[in-house]
C-alpha cells in the first residue's frame, strides 16, 4: 500500500480539528481558519477536507446535540483518530528535520 500524503489545507484542517476537540465542527474550522490564518476559505471547501480525511481514515465524526441558534439542528463534530494523529506527528518530524537543514540566514 502506498504512503498516504496530505495536501496543506488538509493538513491544516486536521490540526485544527485537534486544536478545537470538542468544538471541531465546518463553520468553527473556518472561522479559525480565517481568524488565525488571515486566509479566506469557503465553507464548503472545508466540509469537503472534512469528508476526505474521513474517508482516509484520519478522522472520525458524531453528531452533536441540536442548538436554539442553530434552530434545532445538530452539527458533526469531528475528531481526530489515532491514525490521524499519527499523520500529525509524522508532518510534525518531518517539517522539524526540514527546518534544522535550513542554513542561518543573514538579515540585512
Amino acid at each position: 500500500m502506498a504512503k498516504e500524503f496530505l495536501g496543506e489545507f488538509e493538513e491544516l484542517v486536521l490540526t485544527l480539528v485537534a486544536v478545537l476537540q470538542e468544538d471541531a465542527y465546518g463553520a468553527a474550522i473556518a472561522e479559525e481558519i480565517e481568524t488565525r490564518m488571515k486566509r479566506d476559505v469557503n465553507l464548503s471547501a472545508v466540509h469537503v477536507t472534512l469528508y476526505r480525511l474521513e474517508d482516509k481514515g484520519f478522522l472520525k465524526s458524531s453528531m452533536g446535540g441540536g442548538t436554539a441558534e442553530r434552530g434545532g439542528r445538530r452539527k458533526r463534530i469531528y475528531t481526530v483518530s489515532n491514525a490521524g494523529l499519527a499523520m500529525l506527528k509524522a508532518m510534525k518530524e518531518t517539517r522539524l528535520n526540514l527546518w534544522k537543514l535550513v542554513p542561518q540566514l543573514k538579515i540585512g
